[in-house]
């Protein structure tokens, strides 16, 4: 199995969203893009699946020192190797890839955010700089077409934790923030025990509204120049962005069930997408 095939398996196994994007790039492009998501996957997949905090801790070492084999010119792991032909042609940073590892980092110190500049923080970390990297590998990238990316990764990263309520508390994790919960009068006995209230459906109204700003500050960042090179980011922001007005539809009730898209709905709406250039997405989430 070659370094790309590898990526490609990473990847099509995840069945995330990202995925569909992926289908529609031109083949540089989307080796690019597949290898770093794969990376993203790796790195993720340490803290999902060790047990022991400590190995989690060992493990996300080691993936530092892969990255900076990586950036020394002698890759070693198979996504790492995948990633090395691309660093370069796009401008991708050895501080970024770190940055996705602090991530990681930061989920095994914490299971609690107090407030928006801390969860924020965290958010930037998990997609925002995700979506730098992968705004700069769709094509040419401007200050304004990075703070398109940041704005879009950060909703993207609000629309996955309002959508993983229930499966994170769970796992002894809330990421809404303490001061949100105090708030709206909301205590984490309850988001824990999985009890719907009032206050609760209060409480996740906030947070899809903020998530949308996200969207909205992405959408009027985004230079009307740079539309077509960076629809397949758009084509994500159209199957996010459903899926948090399907989430609403239900009156947010994640706390007890997982409220997804089917995978032919996401291929139409990328599809969809990508034929109108990101038209439609844009004038949607931009209101």
């Amino acid at each position: 199995m070659t370094p790309d095939q590898y990526c490609q398996e990473k990847a099509a196994q995840s069945g995330s969203s990202f995925y569909y994007a992926f289908l529609f790039l031109p083949p540089e492009r989307r080796r690019a893009i597949t290898a770093l998501y794969a990376f993203c996957r790796e790195v993720d997949d340490v803290v999902d699946e060790c047990t022991e905090s400590s190995v989690a801790r060992m493990k996300l070492a080691w993936w530092r020192t892969q990255v900076d084999a990586l950036f020394k010119g002698h890759a070693e792991h198979p996504v790492m190797k995948a990633l090395a032909p691309h660093i370069q042609p796009y401008g991708l940073q050895e501080r970024q890839l770190y940055a996705v590892i602090e991530g990681m980092e930061m989920d095994l110190d914490h299971d609690r955010y107090a407030d928006w500049a801390a969860l924020r923080k965290y958010c930037w970390h998990a997609a925002g700089v995700v979506g730098e990297m992968s705004a700069a590998i769709f094509g040419p990238s401007t200050p304004d077409t990075l703070a398109y990316a940041r704005h879009l990764g950060i909703a993207f990263q609000l629309t996955n934790i309002i959508r993983d309520v229930g499966d994170d508390a769970r796992r002894g994790r809330i990421y809404l923030p303490q001061e949100d919960l105090a708030r709206f009068g909301v205590t984490t006995t309850e988001i824990m025990q999985g009890m719907y209230t009032d206050r609760y459906t209060e409480l996740m109204k906030f947070e899809t509204e903020r998530a949308r700003e996200h969207y909205r500050a992405a959408m009027r960042a985004l230079p009307n120049a740079e539309r077509r090179a960076q629809r397949p980011g758009l084509m994500m922001a159209a199957i996010y962005a459903t899926l948090l007005d399907e989430i609403e539809r239900d009156r947010w009730h994640v706390l007890d069930q997982r409220i997804s898209l089917t995978p032919i709905r996401k291929f139409w709406l990328a599809w969809r997408t990508w034929v109108s250039g990101g038209r439609g997405v844009v004038k949607r989430l931009a209101k």
